[in-house]
């Protein structure tokens, strides 16, 4: 896990270490065990590399790396199949000096040019430079786990960073995206669906997911293609429950402990939740069977989790941390964040994020990922991925109901029987209504962006949140809302490669680099995902239960009360209590004057007192607000 930069210029003789040294300072975060830097004979190309060492420590992995004297490589993530690849690369005859993954992904593209990333298990970011094509080779992580930014000028340079910062210390361009200001302060919209390359700053895109990049230094002429996808219309309705299950447990298992790899210390988040209680479990079941790839012995090494606890407050999830703790052999830890901890650090968060955040949560991930480095664990594996691929998320029930409601009403009453004796008791998720909304989505999906028009317009005329002429100059340019899914296939699909899951990514990557650790996320293996999108709909929801695959496949293996828990809490803080302090709503205030002075909200809002609300509730923006004001320098 690492921090990458580069420059590449049309004219010869323009890259300078005096360039690429203050990119790479202002990601140390995100490497603090050595820096590099490389120009090209010509000059016009260069590499910069901050390294957090993980895999092969000695000071030969160190990058920028060279290989057969014609590529150069900067690399920023993980290959969790580098030892099966590196066998199989020795075995035909190609030399390596290191024991790190690096090399072996400089080996691979050596032979396989861009069809490599086909066989790549891993999270990554890179680029490659060619000396003898005189080519950029630059890719992107298939879910998107690690980020990858760049500016381009056609004709004058292409200028790489794994974090907007690092580009912006080369062209000192900071201006806002305001049609992203726009659909941020109507409709608390992070991303723009359709182009999901759209950053909160006008000049600077990020490669997409599943993509790579070509780029001919001598013209700069640049291509982007896509290398994978999931195909949805792949369904296997033959196999059976049990061999599903056990499919399941294979693949996960592998998952797991290919990312367990390292020659640092190894950890796990844990929330309490299904997902991280299952990698917790799985974990510990590989290391008292003696078959865990990391050094854990059951004698004399334990797996530590982390955690962050709020005690008095509903959500606290703390009993389900202790069912797992009590089923095994790890070492916890707790972080108890408070409110005054979110008034403090909520300018150090954006300026690791760099853009804005859907909540408070954000803080207690990075919280969570301080206490695994106050503790000396580099490593940490998470549970994310889970709810996009598995329908862990509650607002899924719908989606399949309406489906069923229109091409089975026999399945669709007895599936919306079961969910609600399931969940007669769940105090903590509403249920599932078929208010307006359901039935706007069952009869009208494609009219949901016009209704938003009608909503915006209705609003602004109502009460002028923004100031007239941003409005008009920005109105027109409303988001499409994807509603087209037709099935609960289609709508997983969309949650794990049409952005929302990105978002979550790139949280996890900024809070886990901003403290110099490494998450891994074994539910994105894309072996396991691409098999659990061809079950058919019925193993991921089933009588009123989600995931329910995975409840079925790991229920010997977690503690009963959390293989089968009816509630769903996205380790959610007291967010409410935390922005009715006064600390907070100064906060709000100090943005909102920002951006009335930038033009953007109308001078009433001044006198508009903040609300307060949950992290999963809808209030009046305040949070928006605050959030789009610290984008303004």
């Amino acid at each position: 896990m690492c921090g990458i930069a580069g420059i590449i210029t049309l004219d010869k003789g323009a890259v300078m270490q005096s360039q690429l040294q203050p990119m790479t300072d202002c990601m140390q975060h995100r490497g603090p065990d050595g820096e590099g830097h490389w120009i090209n004979a010509d000059a016009n190309v260069g590499l910069g590399h901050r390294r957090l060492s993980i895999i092969d420590l000695h000071t030969a992995a160190n990058q920028p790396m060279h290989y057969q004297n014609r590529y150069s490589i900067v690399f920023n993530g993980e290959i969790y199949n580098y030892i099966e690849l590196r066998d199989m690369l020795i075995r035909q005859g190609y030399p390596f000096t290191t024991e790190s993954d690096t090399e072996v992904l400089l080996a691979l593209y050596s032979r396989d040019k861009e069809k490599c990333l086909q066989l790549l298990d891993g999270m990554f970011a890179f680029v490659i430079y060619d000396d003898q094509e005189k080519t950029i080779f630059a890719a992107r992580d298939r879910f998107g786990e690690k980020p990858f930014f760049y500016a381009y000028l056609p004709g004058k340079y292409f200028v790489f960073g794994s974090e907007m910062k690092a580009i912006q210390a080369f062209t000192k361009d900071y201006t806002l995206n305001p049609v992203m200001m726009y659909n941020y302060l109507s409709f608390g919209v992070l991303d723009n669906k359709k182009d999901l390359s759209e950053t909160f700053y006008s000049g600077i895109k990020r490669l997409l997911h599943a993509h790579y990049l070509l780029l001919h230094t001598p013209t700069l002429e640049k291509q982007v293609k896509k290398y994978w996808d999931l195909d949805v219309t792949r369904q296997d309705n033959k196999i059976s429950l049990d061999d599903a299950k056990e499919k399941f447990q294979s693949l996960f298992y592998t998952s797991v402990n290919r990312r367990l790899r390292s020659d640092v210390n190894v950890g796990s988040s844990l929330s309490g939740g299904l997902d991280s209680s299952l990698i917790v479990c799985v974990i510990d079941d590989l290391i008292r069977s003696n078959k865990a790839a990391h050094s854990f012995t059951s004698s004399s090494s334990k797996q530590k989790t982390f955690s962050a606890r709020f005690p008095d407050f509903k959500k606290d999830e703390g009993a389900f941390m202790q069912m797992v703790i009590d089923k095994t052999n790890v070492e916890p830890h707790f972080v108890f964040p408070s409110g005054n901890q979110l008034a403090d650090d909520i300018d150090k968060l954006m300026y690791y994020q760099e853009e804005p955040f859907g909540g408070a949560s954000i803080l207690i991930q990075y919280e969570v990922m301080k206490l695994a480095r106050q503790n000396d664990v580099t490593v940490l594996l998470d549970g994310q991925g889970a709810d996009e691929i598995l329908a862990g998320y509650h607002g899924y029930y719908n989606i399949y109901f309406r489906f069923l409601q229109k091409n089975n009403k026999s399945e669709y009453e007895k599936e919306y029987a079961a969910y609600l004796a399931t969940h007669r008791l769940n105090d903590i998720n509403a249920p599932q209504k078929k208010d307006m909304e359901y039935q706007i989505r069952r009869y009208l999906p494609g009219q949901i962006n016009q209704i938003k028009k009608w909503t915006a317009s209705y609003r602004q005329l109502k009460n002028k949140t923004f100031q007239p002429h941003f409005y008009h100059a920005y109105a027109n340019f409303i988001f499409e809302a994807d509603t087209s899914f037709n099935n609960l296939k289609e709508a997983l699909y969309r949650s794990t490669l049409c952005g929302d899951l990105q978002g979550l990514l790139r949280y996890a990557d900024r809070n886990s680099m901003a403290n110099s650790r490494e998450v891994r996320l074994p539910f994105l293996s894309h072996e396991l995902v691409e098999f659990i999108f061809s079950l058919p709909p019925h193993m991921k929801i089933h009588n009123g239960w989600t995931k329910y695959i995975m409840r079925e496949a790991f229920q010997n293996i977690l503690p009963p009360q959390i293989a089968w828990r009816v509630d769903k809490i996205g380790y959610e803080p007291p967010q409410k209590k935390w922005m009715e302090s006064a600390a907070m709503k100064e906060s709000i205030f100090a943005s909102r004057q920002k951006l009335v002075k930038a033009g953007i909200l109308n001078k009433k809002i001044l006198n508009q007192a903040p609300s307060a609300y949950g992290a999963n509730e809808k209030g009046d923006n305040s949070w928006a607000q605050l959030m789009a004001g610290k984008l303004i320098t």
